[in-house]
């Protein structure tokens, strides 16, 4: 983002924040709500270098995108807060599809598929049509993915890949079904300028920690992405347009945004805090979260690397509520999609950050209510059966406890 432009969002936003003058305690002293807790705040005591890229980055999350400025050809959304409203899940949605063969399974074969999985429908002014399901819809299943919800996202950057691999180990070792794993991915993107945060090239070995199926590893990377895949924007992370029935047609030559923005961006999800909680003190609902055995794959907190570029995020705890791990849920849950390692009925342990601003859950939002995403997990061929088994077997008042206790994140 060139100086001026950056300087007047920064000014736009800074105006507003912190306005219904609330404290805003540190989400790790497990302090109780307070009225005006919401998703978007930054970090505490960010220094003014680093709250004006949060600024400049929280301006650009809730930029609506217009052809004009590259948007398309074919696209989802043209803003990152269409899907990730509040920095929360939703309203916008990924629909993702899959050819099937005769007896209801996934073809090995998905070439049919000319554009790819990734149903993007909305086309810019004079195109005739976006990416959309084959017309023969009887034979391609069809099936939908939130998006995940971006706050504390640095702190899921952080942690140390040692401390995910030893996670990993425990579980190997436990002797019951539940046996997470990484999912072991690639950098995608080219190369970024910007290596404060990491020097990668296209092709570096690293563990997935970003979406519904850990493809992604960094959150540069991640920005990337969305802002191709999700909205067509081309970047000198992702200079080329994705497949699509109109090539490179849109109205903008060359790439679409600098890699300030995709680095704004990352930097705003970096600094976003984890919204505070209730309740973390809860010793009763702490500890039925551990006798159901939850805790082994929602793993309270996971350690930080101490080299990690932003300071106050190295070297801590980091409360994510996740082993950042893959599990098999079982044909409930299989989309016929994979994402690397990832098969399709495995999905990465999704982080109980910020639960209680949700308003379904489950990658596909399937389920109303904590408790029903809990009985959800148990399918006979999930990892998680046991688990939800303990959760049955409580009293009424154990099991009202437990989904408290985990409302309250």
């Amino acid at each position: 983002m060139r100086r001026g432009l950056c300087s007047i969002v920064i000014a736009a936003v800074s105006a507003c924040a912190d306005e219904d003058g609330e404290p805003e305690p540190d989400p790790l002293k497990g302090v109780t709500l307070v009225r005006g807790d919401f998703g978007d705040r930054p970090l505490p005591n960010l220094d003014p270098e680093w709250r004006s890229r949060f600024d400049a980055g929280d301006a650009l999350f809730d930029h609506r995108y217009y052809e004009s400025q590259g948007l398309g050809p074919v696209y989802i959304r043209a803003a990152c807060a269409s899907c990730h409203e509040n920095d929360g899940r939703g309203p916008g949605t990924v629909r993702k599809m899959v050819v099937l063969d005769k007896d209801g399974l996934p073809l090995t074969d998905q070439s049919g598929l000319t554009w790819g999985s990734t149903i993007r429908p909305q086309t810019i002014t004079g195109l005739d049509r976006g990416i959309v399901a084959p017309e023969d819809a009887s034979s391609v299943l069809i099936t939908v993915r939130q998006p995940p919800a971006t706050f504390g996202r640095g702190y899921i950057e952080a942690i140390e890949d040692a401390e995910i691999e030893r996670v990993e180990a425990e579980q190997a070792a436990r002797g019951d079904a539940i046996s997470g794993r990484i999912n072991w991915v690639t950098y995608t993107s080219e190369a970024n300028p910007d290596t404060r945060f990491h020097a990668h090239v296209p092709g570096t070995r690293m563990i997935g920690r970003f979406g519904l199926k850990a493809r992604i590893a960094t959150l540069d990377d991640f920005s990337a992405d969305a802002l191709l895949g999700d909205m067509g924007m081309t970047s000198d992370l992702r200079p080329h347009e994705l497949p699509n029935p109109h090539g490179d047609t849109d109205n903008r030559p060359g790439v679409d945004v600098t890699p300030d923005t995709v680095n704004l961006l990352a930097d705003y999800m970096r600094l976003l805090r984890i919204p505070n909680r209730k309740l973390l003190d809860d010793a009763r609902g702490r500890a039925l979260f551990e006798r159901a055995e939850c805790g082994a794959c929602h793993v309270p907190s996971l350690h930080t690397s101490p080299d990690y570029a932003f300071p106050p995020l190295a070297d801590i705890e980091a409360p994510v509520f996740s082993d950042l791990l893959l599990h098999d849920m079982g044909k409930d849950f299989n989309d016929g999609l994979h994402d690397f390692d990832a098969t399709s009925t495995e999905w990465r342990t999704a982080p109980l950050l910020g639960l209680r601003f949700l308003r379904s859950y489950l990658h596909d939002g399937r389920a109303k209510s904590v408790q029903e995403a809990i009985e959800l997990h148990g399918g006979e061929d999930s990892e998680a059966a046991d688990s939800v088994q303990r959760f049955r077997d409580m009293s009424d008042e154990d099991r009202k406890a437990l989904v408290t206790y985990v409302s309250a994140l």
